[in-house]
């Protein structure tokens, strides 16, 4: 083997150098080639033979250098010890057999915890955000980057920072729900926990889909979203917004869909005025899969292969995923032909590589090989994913049937998720993902798009063991636990509903574990392009229910689903209503603690649960003239309300707000108000309650929402116990976007109320903001600070 030095004395080679400087020195010495290369990527799998790393196919592949190498982890069957073995082999061969000697970028996917064979499966993104708990998102960011290190992997394709308020979309499980300020705050949060205090020992966070991916036409993946500027700006570009000034995301990925007849991957307003003018982002955006090709193939926008590169490159897409396609030949076609400029390339380049050095991948480009063992699904990270399994949970409804109490005889267990570990996972879990590469070789393509999985990659679904609801209920009760499956998720024979209908009939109490089986192929009903036109229960699980419910028997409902599901009967006739999503490893040990009292449910909904698509979308902070048809108000059929409101969630000690009073009924714009507010625990147990803070503009010169979001804080309290937060409002915080689309804070009242959810609020009272000559133009602030009055 021929091993490549690099040049004595090159400036890029010295860390004593500035980053800048380094670029630089090292961009000029680059061919047209290797920069290409940098812009590329590649499968894992395409340089493993026999489930080993090949190094005639890195040849091929890696001559000139790569940008990404796409999923060590996540696109094999490698364990946590082989993914260390093979990122070190791809970089060694970059570093020793290259000109330039390039480390690439590994990048994986972490929307539910690294999605790796025996990494940590957290709680989908829905059911973080359920927990209204930022810092949990960093602990888990945090531990997500412990284990990224480990196994030699540098950027997450996290956090999924879409608002969502059309829950037909098979995606709305990876989301943070409908708020545009709760998105932001768990997106935050995520951010700074995957980078660190710096990237020398942190992971690139890529915040997506760039932007209004999940406002889809029709709840249907890669649709035309249909924003109004002004949506657009307040609602979905707010947390990407926030990712940028407060958090300094470095990655942007950009969506599949087209805005007002733009593609994303070609929005240069977008992705430059906006992203990187406007906001000043410094970081580098990457496609989506397969994107940069669609601007020909999928939107027709381009009329081939070269001039989709160009317009991708033209508007700030800097790296190509999964694999170069576009940006090969492509590529070097349109740069000859003109329609995009050397400085294009340059830039893009400049600042993929800008993250390697900050990254530290020259000085560092391998893992401990020996050390993969003790970061990978470490006994700490498990503890974090119980936690946030626990306080995720979200009780919607009880009528006293909840918590099962110790003598309360006999309980039969049934439904599809109730003995299914698999089920309990997210669509971007490993488990789900080796099913897509499943099918994607006997289709030979993968989200549409052809590609070749080579037939000597091994795949095998695997859940390693972890616990089914089943298994922590049977551990709990012993053989006062009757099992029966009753159906399948979405098959629709009903052999097992003799059998479920018996269990139920003889036992004390039911418990059915119900929803959805979430993942990318066609056996999943919920997850990326699984899209609903019904909000029922898939299969015949509404049967059911209809069937156990005929019993007599008290029915408890567990929903195991990545959006809200259930019918009128569902919710009407089960004596409590659990929503679990999708909870991860730990969640069959959150759930059974939950139903048995072990632990009191405190999540909250992060976004409003309909009664049926007939309402959609539907959520809280709908404008005045909103949420009502008029005059009658409901519809012929249904009420408008939804089922459950935004916010809402029950637990087993009930809380009351005592007092809520404003320090002030007068503030000049730009400075804060102060709003305090007492909570007290009026059951017989200790327990944890989410004080939320909502404000509403009366009267503006742009028609405002009814209800807006701004401050939460999750508080605990003993049996009896009182406790008292204050809440710290920036004015700055209250603005909009003027009629000429500028941020404006204007002069005026403002409400504000407190409560346990978008309906069930206090009026804390009413402030007037205040012009001031001295200051006329506050700034945005994206969120105040929370408070105990010791502090």
């Amino acid at each position: 083997m021929t091993t490549v030095k690099r040049e004595s004395g090159a400036a890029y080679t010295d860390p004593g150098v500035p980053v800048g400087e380094r670029v630089a020195d090292l961009m000029g010495r680059m061919t047209r080639e290797e920069k290409l290369a940098q812009l590329g990527s590649v499968w894992a799998f395409s340089l493993i033979e026999a489930g080993r790393y090949s190094p005639e196919r890195a040849r091929t592949v890696l001559r000139h250098g790569l940008g990404h190498v796409t999923r060590v982890a996540g696109a094999t069957n490698l364990r946590a010890a082989q993914v260390a073995r093979v990122a070190n082999e791809i970089q060694r061969f970059l570093v020793t057999e290259t000109r330039l000697g390039i480390p690439a970028i590994v990048h994986e996917e972490v929307c539910s915890g690294l999605m790796a064979r025996e990494a940590t499966v957290f709680p989908q993104a829905i059911g973080v955000a359920s927990t209204w708990e930022p810092e949990l998102n960093r602990r888990l960011a945090d531990a997500v980057r412990a284990q990224m290190r480990a196994t030699g992997s540098h950027q997450g394709l996290s956090p999924v920072l879409d608002v969502v308020r059309d829950p037909r979309w098979g995606r709305t499980e990876e989301t943070y729900g409908e708020d545009p300020y709760l998105v932001a705050r768990m997106g935050v949060a995520f951010i700074r926990g995957l980078q660190g205090a710096s990237l020398m020992e942190g992971v690139i966070a890529t915040a997506k889909h760039f932007v209004g991916y999940g406002a889809s036409e029709g709840g249907l993946n890669w649709a035309p979203a249909h924003l109004p500027p002004r949506l657009l700006r307040e609602v979905y570009l707010y947390p990407f917004e926030a990712a940028v000034r407060e958090a300094g995301l470095q990655s942007v990925m950009a969506g599949y869909h087209e805005l007002d007849g733009i593609p994303c991957h070609a929005n240069r307003e977008l992705l430059g005025d906006v992203l990187r003018e406007e906001w000043g982002f410094e970081g580098t955006v990457v496609s989506d899969y397969f994107a940069v090709d669609d601007l020909h193939s999928y939107h027709h926008f381009a009329g081939d292969k070269p001039q989709a590169a160009a317009l991708a490159l033209t508007a700030g897409t800097d790296v190509e995923l999964p694999a170069t396609d576009a940006y090969a030949g492509a590529l070097a076609q349109a740069l000859d032909a003109g329609e995009v400029g050397e400085a294009e390339l340059d830039e893009a380049v400049a600042r993929v590589l800008r993250h390697k050095f900050e990254l530290g991948l020259f000085e560092n480009p391998y893992v401990d090989e020996a050390a993969v063992g003790v970061a990978v699904n470490a006994e700490g990270h498990r503890e974090v994913a119980l936690e946030i399994a626990r306080r995720s949970l979200v009780l919607l409804k009880n009528d006293g049937m909840l918590p099962l109490r110790p003598d309360a005889g006999t309980v039969a267990l049934i439904g599809p998720n109730a003995d299914d570990a698999r089920h309990l996972l997210g669509d971007y879990s490993f488990a789900a993902h080796v099913e897509s590469l499943m099918q994607a070789r006997e289709r030979q393509g993968l989200l549409g798009q052809m590609m070749t999985i080579p037939d000597d990659l091994e795949i095998e679904e695997s859940t390693d063991g972890m616990p089914t609801v089943r298994d922590e209920l049977a551990a709990r009760l012993g053989d006062r636990l009757r099992y029966a499956r009753g159906c399948d998720v979405i098959d629709t024979s009903r052999d097992g509903f003799d059998e479920a209908v018996a269990a139920a009939a003889a036992a004390d109490v039911a418990v059915l574990v119900l929803g959805d089986r979430s993942g990318l192929t066609t056996r999943a009903t919920t997850g990326e392009s699984r899209d609903r036109s019904s909000l029922e229960l898939p299969g015949v699980q509404e049967d059911l229910v209809r069937a156990v419910v005929a019993t007599g028997t008290p029915v408890v409902a567990v929903l195991v689903a990545g959006r809200p599901v259930g019918g009128d009967f569902l919710h009407d006739s089960c004596a409590a209503v659990l929503m679990a999503w999708l909870p991860g490893q730990t969640g069959a040990r959150a759930i059974a603690e939950v139903l048995l009292g072990e632990v009191n449910p405190s999540g909250k909904l992060p976004i409003s649960y309909p009664r049926t698509v007939g309402q959609i979308p539907v959520f809280y902070g709908h404008k005045v003239s909103g949420g009502r048809s008029h005059w009658h108000g409901d519809y012929v059929d249904s009420p408008v309300s939804p089922r459950y409101r935004f916010g809402h969630g029950l637990g087993y000690a009930p809380f009351v707000i005592e007092r809520a009073t404003l320090d002030r009924t007068e503030v000049i714009a730009g400075d804060s108000v102060a709003v305090e507010v007492a909570v007290a625990n009026t059951g017989d147990r200790a327990g944890e309650e989410v004080v939320q803070l909502y404000i509403r503009d009366p009267q503006a010169t742009v028609t405002r929402p009814v209800l807006e979001l701004k401050s939460f804080a999750r508080v605990s309290a003993g049996a009896g116990e009182r406790t008292v937060i204050r809440f710290h409002l920036p004015t700055g915080q209250l603005g909009f976007y003027d009629r000429n689309m500028n941020y404006a804070v204007e002069t005026g009242h403002i409400e504000v109320y407190v409560g346990f959810s978008a309906e069930a609020h206090t009026h804390a009272g009413t402030f007037t903001i205040m012009g001031d000559a001295d200051r006329p133009e506050v700034r945005k602030v994206y969120t105040g600070a929370v408070t105990s009055p010791a502090e």
